[in-house]
């Protein structure tokens, strides 16, 4: 994360006892069905990876192209493809038939492998004396994306290369929906560039894919079938117990959450036309989480005493013994 011009704002605390042990601080935006920003904490402008939380700009050439529709994907493979799943058979099972469908193997992604996320799956593959392949990979579904757009495209196996047509194509996505030229790029987790951009900007897309109406044009089509994807299966995005699918799912009007490593996360609130962007100063995902539920909140599309909600927004903190000697909680004015 670039120094930030303003300084991060307190977005959470973690109390113990009677006092605020630490609190997180943090950048925030919330942008009108204009892409303005309406109400803004820290530094608006402060420049960051989103990381995985722009999952579904990254996602926008596979149908804008023509790709996604010719492989005949459907809303779960959309889901996927914005989706940092935990690696349960829902998400494996469903991105394997998506690449054998290709005509390709686990072995043509680039994501990596790692345990899954899914507590009963790797124990189950701890038991079985298995290791973890690809699939297995949060990512996968993007990558899965990836592999079908670069079909499309006719282009060399190495997908995730910066000048790759499958990584242009995504550049020019995200500079097009933030409205801003990237300053740069790292890579990611999953191999994949990840390029840089302002809060502001990352807010401004998501109220674009808030606003975004299928058969307008082909950018507000891809936008809107995503967005309504992932918010059609909030099961695929995370999985169970994530914060992301619990939250969709409590949401008293459709949203669409996705978070992001180091401490990112949106929303989308497509009744509303409005795009939330955040990120925890010292990537911390417990203020991340905190943070977003309770904008959601604040905003009326959550209920603060859904039991979601309150996981996340009003956690409580027990010790080995199963005391309750804390709590996670927003700052205090952050729900208005």
């Amino acid at each position: 994360m670039i120094r930030p011009k303003t300084a991060p704002a307190p977005l959470t605390e973690i109390w113990r006892g009677p006092i605020a042990e630490s609190v997180h601080l943090g950048h925030a935006v919330i942008c009108g069905p204009g892409g303005d920003v309406i109400e803004a904490w820290g530094d608006p402008d402060v420049t960051a990876y989103p990381r995985s939380s722009c999952k579904m700009i990254q996602a926008l050439p596979l149908i804008e192209s023509g790709a996604a529709d010719a492989a005949g994907l459907g809303p779960e493979q959309l889901a996927l493809a914005c989706a940092s799943h935990q690696g349960d058979p829902i998400h494996t099972g469903r991105v394997e038939a998506w690449v054998t469908g290709l005509g390709l193997g686990e072995d043509d992604l680039r994501c990596g492998s790692h345990m899954p996320y899914g507590e009963e799956t790797a124990h189950a593959l701890i038991r079985a004396g298995d290791k973890p392949c690809q699939l297995h990979n949060n990512c996968s579904g993007k990558h899965a994306g990836f592999l079908t757009l670069n079909r499309h495209l006719a282009g060399h196996a190495d997908y995730v290369d910066l000048d790759h047509p499958v990584q242009r194509a995504c550049l020019a996505a995200f500079e097009e929906v933030t409205g801003e030229s990237s300053p740069g790029y790292g890579i990611d987790g999953c191999s994949a560039p990840n390029f840089l951009g302002s809060l502001r900007g990352m807010g401004r897309a998501m109220a674009y894919f808030a606003t975004a109406t299928e058969g307008a044009d082909a950018r507000q089509t891809a936008a809107a079938r995503l967005r309504d994807a992932m918010i059609a299966h909030p099961d695929l995005v995370a999985g169970e117990g994530r914060a992301c699918t619990l939250l969709m799912r409590a949401c008293t009007e459709p949203v669409a959450l996705k978070t992001g490593a180091e401490g990112f996360f949106i929303a989308i609130l497509p009744q509303r036309g409005i795009g939330i962007a955040l990120k925890i100063a010292d990537g911390a995902t417990r203020g991340a989480e905190c943070a977003i539920a309770t904008l959601l909140v604040r905003l009326g599309a959550l209920d603060a005493d859904h039991p979601s909600a309150r996981m996340f927004m009003n956690k409580v903190l027990t010790n080995c013994r199963g005391l309750k000697v804390g709590a996670i909680r927003p700052v205090p004015g952050l729900l208005r």
